[in-house]
């Protein structure tokens, strides 16, 4: 049989993987980009850098600990808008990408602009429609503007569908309740500073200017002093006094549910304050001494009346406001990661390593078509130089993301996608190492390119901070990072093994091998090799779990849906490795039902977060439709090997015997 490779085997499967890389970006670029282009918005002037450099790196309390406001405006841009950037256009014909800093001021500090931003993101145009609305045509981001007429209709139909259990709702029921929950985190951060930019007016009919309320919480005593009085004397209260308690409280009202970012002035308090709390706490006697809140307020009404002088004294009252807020924090050893936080979220390093594995997966497709030619090795060096590249970003967002957090790398679902990712690239190169045929050097960017895409589009979806502090019983650094490290490394060398064989399924049903049994015993050892890894790391990762459950809630094993899962993956994994070891399994029934494994790891580690049942109920989530997708590809390429393996069968069976032979 020929050496020469099979030229429409070869075509066809570097077609394939160039489609699927495509796919993958181009499904990326959609889910950010909306339809329609940009929103113009009249008089829009972008935010200099300065001043975004000062307001991200604001530290506020959220998620249960300090951090940059740029993280929470990411999230909750996510959580809105769907992307972490916002298109917008302005009369002059210029446009502008608003990243989350940059959104979270205009909506902070020029309401107006916001107000015309397309912040909301409706891929459902019924839900539209149920407002009463006319449809956006070619339109999946709506402004505030768009939608404030409907805004009766829509917190009419969420009253009468909150009541329903989650469960029996229906998409549309859910979609327009998420709406109307959106709408409300809106409205709050619009409110936040509405103190700070409008004060209380004062005299208004006569032109007067307003009063703030840093300057109406100095006469807070007096203004109690004044309704005491009244109420002892049994009348209602009124006059100046009435006035300015009710405009205080009104104030404390709209912004009590804005972001806390100041933190307490006395050593024994813990609690981070917003605006509201301070105004509220100094008008009713709250606070003491009051001086402190007062300066705070202050500085804040001091930021948003600077602005209207234009952006240089904004960004000195801001720099002040972010110095003295960081200064403070420092004195409490609070804050200490808002910097390296904020330069973490604006590195935005696995965006990075997703093109720079993109690029890896294209020329891994130029190796295996090169060949042993000049330029496949020339592809190759390329392949191992990009997908190097693309581990050291993924390594060092791992080692960013310890630091921010001082704990083990893997604590929710989140960090599995990508620490897996990362590991897979690193047992890959390390199979190429030893086996040096290309295969595994070649999968490593391809499969980082897959997972980084799913960590994005897990993270686009949950619109969740994962740096946020665990649930208290994952709070064990020790068996974070002994147990949940290995069984997580068990998870990714299973992965690897099934796709190992699926190249070994594809190169040999496509004949692009043309019979190289050294290559074909190459795969196959190498396949072997990886899953007796995921077997090991899976075997110590489920004994240390239950160890871990033991100690945490006193029983090794209770036949909760994970510890099945991992279970399962160990008696798969011996199931496989016994039948080939006793000749059962040939090649070809190996690496079907190694292809099979990836099923198995897919169940354990990402489809019993579905089941809403057992102790390990910290990492439950949406997007079934991903898992299914997942099984259905797989399920397509073992009945692909089937077909292929009866079809090279039965041509053995046909040829004629070679000369020589009777």
């Amino acid at each position: 049989m020929s050496d020469k490779p099979s030229p429409a085997g070869r075509f066809i499967a570097a077609a394939a993987i160039v489609i699927g890389l495509s796919g993958l970006v181009v499904s990326m670029l959609l889910n950010s980009i909306p339809k329609g282009g940009p929103r113009q918005i009249d008089g829009y002037q972008p935010w200099s850098p300065e001043i975004l450099a000062v307001a991200e790196s604001l530290p506020i309390q959220d998620g249960g600990r300090i951090k940059p406001l740029s993280a929470h405006a990411g999230f909750t841009m996510l959580a809105l808008h769907g992307a972490r950037t916002m298109r917008i256009a302005d009369t002059r014909g210029n446009r502008y990408r608003l990243n989350p800093t940059a959104w979270m001021l205009d909506t902070l500090f020029r309401p107006d602009l916001a107000l015309q931003q397309p912040v909301f993101r409706l891929d459902n145009s019924a839900v539209i429609e149920a407002m009463g609305l006319p449809p956006g045509h070619k339109r999946d981001r709506y402004s505030y503007r768009d939608i404030e007429a409907g805004l009766p209709k829509l917190w009419e139909l969420a009253g009468n569908y909150e009541p329903i259990p989650q469960k029996e709702r229906n998409p549309l029921q859910q979609q327009i309740l998420d709406l109307a929950y959106n709408v409300r985190d809106y409205i709050a951060i619009l409110n936040h500073l509405s103190f700070a930019r409008d004060g209380i007016a004062i005299d208004a009919d006569n032109g007067g200017p307003p009063l703030s309320i840093a300057d109406a919480l100095e006469m807070a005593p007096k203004i109690r002093e004044d309704l005491t009085k009244a109420r002892r004397e049994g009348r209602n209260p009124e006059g100046p006094a009435a006035y300015l308690y009710e405009e205080t409280y009104n104030a404390a009202n709209l912004a009590s549910r804005g972001l806390a970012m100041f933190p307490p002035s006395g050593p024994s308090d813990k609690t981070w304050r917003n605006s509201g709390d301070l105004i509220s706490g100094v008008l009713n006697g709250e606070i003491e001494p009051a001086a402190p809140a007062i300066a705070d307020l202050r500085m804040l009404t001091s930021a948003a009346a600077a602005l209207k002088s234009g952006q240089p004294a904004f960004l000195t009252e801001l720099t002040r406001l972010r110095d003295t807020l960081q200064s403070r924090a420092a004195s409490r050893g609070e804050g200490r990661a808002v910097a390296l936080e904020a330069s973490y979220h604006r590195m935005d390093w696995f965006l990075k390593a997703f093109v720079v594995f993109a690029l890896g997966g294209l020329a891994a497709i130029a190796m295996w078509l090169g060949g042993k030619r000049k330029a496949g090795t020339l592809a190759m060096w390329a392949t191992l130089g990009l997908t190097l590249i693309g581990f050291l970003i993924c390594a060092t967002a791992i080692a960013q993301r310890c630091l921010i957090m001082r704990r083990s790398p893997i604590g929710n679902l989140y960090d599995t996608i990508i620490f897996i990712g990362t590991a897979v690239v690193v047992i890959s190169l390390v199979v190429e190492i030893f086996f040096r045929r290309r295969l595994a050097l070649g999968l490593a960017p391809v499969l980082g390119t897959i997972l980084v895409y799913l960590s994005r589009r897990f993270e686009t979806g949950d619109a969740t901070d994962h740096l946020d502090p665990l649930v208290a019983v994952l709070s064990s650094n020790f068996w974070l990072t002994v147990h949940v490290i290995t069984i997580t490394l068990g998870y990714a060398a299973g992965l690897l093994a099934a796709f190992l064989s699926v190249i070994y399924i594809l190169m040999r049903g496509l004949r692009i091998d043309q019979g190289d049994a050294g290559l074909r015993r190459g795969v196959t050892v190498a396949a072997y090799a990886v899953l007796c890894l995921a077997l090991f790391l899976s075997l110590v990762g489920t004994v240390l779990g239950g160890i871990w459950a033991n100690d945490s809630w006193g029983r090794f094993w209770d036949w909760d849906p994970k510890e099945n899962g991992a279970l399962l993956i160990v008696l798969w994994c011996l199931a496989v490795l016994h039948a080939r070891l006793g000749g059962y399994l040939r090649e070809w029934g190996f690496h079907l039902a190694t292809t099979f494994t990836a099923c198995v790891i897919a169940f354990s580690w990402w489809h019993v977060n579905f089941l809403g049942v057992g102790l390990h109920n910290y990492g439950f989530t949406s997007g079934k439709n991903v898992v299914w997708m997942f099984y259905a590809a797989v399920t397509v390429i073992i009945l692909f090997g089937i077909a292929a393996s009866l079809f090279e069968k039965r041509t053995s069976a046909t040829l004629p015997p070679p000369l020589g032979r009777k």
